[in-house]
């Protein structure tokens, strides 16, 4: 009896298991694909090319096992958004489009002591306060203005220049995804334009989908890793979600171009010009893998920033030191990265690297990389819904590893364009039915950015979050609703 099948705008994926869906090897594919989703997910999914995307990944020199799309997948540049790609790090190459432009865009969740009840009535003054002392919108403007020599450092360092400077402490560090800071980064690999348009972006959230968000704690799912995690329910959280701003994106395009010119031979061989990439080996790519680094460290830092002036905005509203609001990291994860790994591919080890553009890593329990405080349980992952949405706190699961190279889902990902959104929904209605009917307090730069983070612009984040916990690549811990949300 043949497998379930699943037809798409001439795309036909098999049902290899329950929600698991294989786009069948042929022709100048490389390898399989794969999408990890329900019914419901996939006919949403169908709906750009994200399953035209997802195949042409296949076409990338060293592709192993099989490219993977998450359940939150949507068409992105070349490569979909949610879209993971283990490509041999000796034998295959190196896509900056496979990253994509806001390299490691993330997030980072701060737990507190505080609770919902002594929170409310405080909502108002918290975001006002909030949203005027942390840079947000378009443009410049940042915590910390910096010259040349900081910038490289930044770039270098991540966040133990943060550290040095006052900008955070030790467990900062120890809660953060390698430390916080990635090895092999080279500032001199970074353009003079990249760093131009990065030095008075320090410590600002941008624009577009990215947010600071006070969260409360609804529900815990698991008490055992909800404690390991300092979780409980009516428990106020912060949500961080932004990355290397216009530093990062003019790194990916910096690369992009050069790789067109260099490396035209196998650009010709792939089926979409956006999938641009370095043969592994290259010096052009060693040279976008230490830049890319560079601009990973470049986000963590702009992320502890907007964390360490978060902190001092609750000690002004609350008359309490972070200290004593119990105030710490929780985890950051990175979302838009490649990142070389080791992993066992038909019984033996192999360096790859890993692109999650727009996927987490989720190491389950044991794994040496995550952090020591959660090695028992598994990393921390951190999934933003919408503003009128529950997020949620996973854990990396224990089929991680074999399905997915240690990755899931990274949000609840879009079902339509920022400009079908602007056209549907008008920010000041957005902004007044949050507060009306579910007391969720936003403010922002302007209405049109409302407009193109409405609710109902994304997915469905509790399907995508239950096709995780079903698969165990990322397990339920708890669960979150906004209270407050600021963007620019």
């Amino acid at each position: 009896m043949s497998n379930p099948t699943f037809d798409a705008d001439g795309i036909t994926l098999e049902q290899v298991r329950e929600y698991v869906w294989e786009i069948p090897q042929e022709g100048d594919m490389r390898a399989p694909a794969r999408v990890l989703a329900s019914e419901a997910l996939l006919e949403e999914i169908k709906e750009d090319k994200t399953l035209e995307q997802i195949k042409n990944t296949t076409h990338l020199p060293g592709i192993t096992n099989y490219a993977i799309c998450m359940p939150d997948g949507h068409q992105g540049y070349g490569f979909p958004v949610g879209g993971v790609g283990a490509l041999d790090a000796e034998n295959g190459c190196i896509s900056p489009g496979a990253v994509g432009y806001d390299i490691n865009c993330g997030v980072r969740m701060m737990r507190t002591n505080l609770t919902y009840d002594e929170l409310q009535g405080r909502e108002e003054e918290l975001v006002d306060s909030l949203f005027a002392n942390i840079p947000s919108g378009l443009g410049g403007g940042g915590i910390v203005e910096a010259g040349v020599d900081t910038v490289d450092e930044i770039l270098e360092r991540g966040v133990d220049w943060a550290l040095e400077n006052g900008h955070a402490v030790e467990e900062d560090l120890l809660h953060c995804e390698d430390e916080g800071m990635r090895e092999g980064a080279d500032a001199d690999k970074v353009s003079q334009k990249a760093k131009d348009r990065g030095k008075n972006q320090i410590g600002s959230l941008g624009s577009g989908n990215h947010f600071l968000e006070v969260q409360r704690v609804t529900d815990v799912f698991d008490d055992d890793v909800g404690d390991a995690y300092g979780l409980e329910e009516d428990q106020i959280v912060v949500l961080i979600h932004c990355g290397s701003r216009g530093l990062g994106h003019q790194t990916c395009n910096d690369y992009l171009r050069k790789i067109e010119q260099q490396h035209q031979g196998l650009l010709n061989q792939l089926p979409d010009k956006e999938l641009a990439a370095a043969p592994a080996g290259s010096q052009l790519a060693e040279d976008y893998y230490a830049a890319m680094n560079a601009a990973i460290n470049f986000a963590w830092v702009n992320r502890q920033l907007i964390m360490h002036r978060t902190r001092q905005v609750f000690e002004r509203v609350f008359d309490r030191s972070w200290e004593e609001m119990d105030m710490h990291l929780l985890y950051d994860v990175a979302h838009n990265i490649a990142k070389k790994e080791t992993h066992t591919v038909d019984g033996e080890q192999r360096e790859l690297y890993v692109h999650r553009k727009g996927a987490t890593r989720a190491f389950p329990a044991g794994h040496p990389e995550v952090p020591k405080a959660y090695r028992d349980v598994g990393q921390p992952v951190i999934i933003p819904g919408s503003m009128g949405a529950g997020s949620y706190v996973l854990r990396g699961g224990e089929n991680s590893m074999d399905l997915t190279f240690g990755s899931t889902a990274h949000g609840a990902g879009r079902l339509m364009s920022r400009t079908q959104a602007k056209n549907e929904f008008w920010g000041g209605d957005v902004q007044q039915q949050l507060e009306e009917q579910d007391q969720i307090y936003v403010k922002a730069q302007s209405g049109a950015t409302v407009a193109e983070e409405a609710p109902g612009v994304y997915k469905d984040v509790d399907e995508v979050v239950r096709v995780s916990d079903a698969l165990g690549i990322g397990d339920k811990v708890a669960r979150t609703f906004p209270v407050c949300n600021i963007k620019g």
